[in-house]
């Protein structure tokens, strides 16, 4: 069979998985702190005809000679590169400004400690009827919590934070003192004040900021989640505001970066190339016919 029917189906298979990132990029232009990604394409092996010649003392070198056997979707990038944000004027809707992840979990031990940590960039949260803090998905927001929350933090408690100082953060509707929650805010550092009834105020925690070293090694895992693979470096935990982390942003949310005059673009680009690949195998076909024609 020739070479060109096959190297004509590699292209359709890997031009049909380009249109598949395609279009779930458009699919999720309205996804909160959605990443788009792309499709990049490598040339598979080529068969050798004859090798390199050097040159001799009569003669040039001569150039190898290779035919191309098709090509294979080389890798398939997260553009993580921040999106617009969008005012919503909600209380618990926040966005970061800049580089960094909310970190959230559905499963913890005995001594409050998450047991499976996600990273998400995606703060529309919510109180659920226990004062907790959670996103959509009912997951708990983690964050630090002082020892004293009249007081607040001092400096040592926010010094080299892991993944052992994390807890679930909740706004409870009454303080120790039984007094009932009036208002809360949360500044550009992700710090929670509650104001109570007697007019003190409260600081019940921080929300934690994590990044990595290669955010697009992070690995997908649905509902506006990630978490961290063999390539994305392991997580380093801090508060929004430090050197390395953005500032959060009450009263925003994330906008999805996904670009669609680019995307439509791209899949203008990978409809042509589908449809000439697909001709390139009708065009071998019509070889081979003319070829079994010679004998009739």
């Amino acid at each position: 069979m020739l070479r060109s029917l096959y190297s004509g189906v590699s292209g359709m298979k890997s031009f049909q998985t380009k249109m598949d990132v395609i279009a779930n990029n458009i699919a999720n232009v309205n996804t909160t702190a959605f990443k788009s990604s792309r499709a990049r394409f490598q040339d598979m092996l080529s068969q050798t005809l004859s090798s390199a010649q050097e040159p001799g003392e009569n003669i040039g070198g001569v150039n190898p000679r290779q035919v191309g056997l098709g090509v294979r979707v080389g890798s398939i990038d997260a553009m993580m590169e921040n999106g617009a944000l969008q005012p919503t004027n909600r209380e618990l809707d926040f966005a970061i400004e800049g580089s960094g992840f909310f970190a959230v979990s559905s499963m913890f031990d005995e001594n409050g400690l998450p047991q499976e940590i996600l990273y998400t960039r995606d703060g529309g949260f919510f109180r659920d009827s226990s004062g907790n803090l959670v996103n959509g998905n009912g997951e708990r927001v983690l964050g630090y919590i002082p020892a004293d929350k009249k007081t607040g933090f001092v400096d040592a408690e926010l010094d080299n934070p892991t993944d052992a100082n994390l807890r679930a953060l909740t706004i409870d509707d009454t303080n120790d003192d039984g007094e009932d929650l009036q208002s809360f805010t949360i500044d550009g550092t992700g710090t929670i004040t509650a104001v109570y009834g007697d007019g003190t105020s409260e600081t019940l925690g921080r929300i934690a900021i994590t990044s990595f070293s290669t955010p697009e090694g992070l690995e997908k895992r649905g509902n506006n989640n990630y978490s961290a693979s063999n390539n994305s470096g392991d997580p380093t935990y801090g508060s929004a505001g430090d050197a390395g982390f953005g500032v959060v942003r009450q009263g925003f949310l994330e906008m999805s970066n996904v670009d669609l005059a680019n995307e439509f673009t791209e899949m203008v680009i990978a409809s042509r190339a589908y449809s000439a690949n697909s001709r390139s195998i009708t065009t071998s076909d019509e070889m081979l016919q003319e070829l079994i024609n010679l004998k009739r």
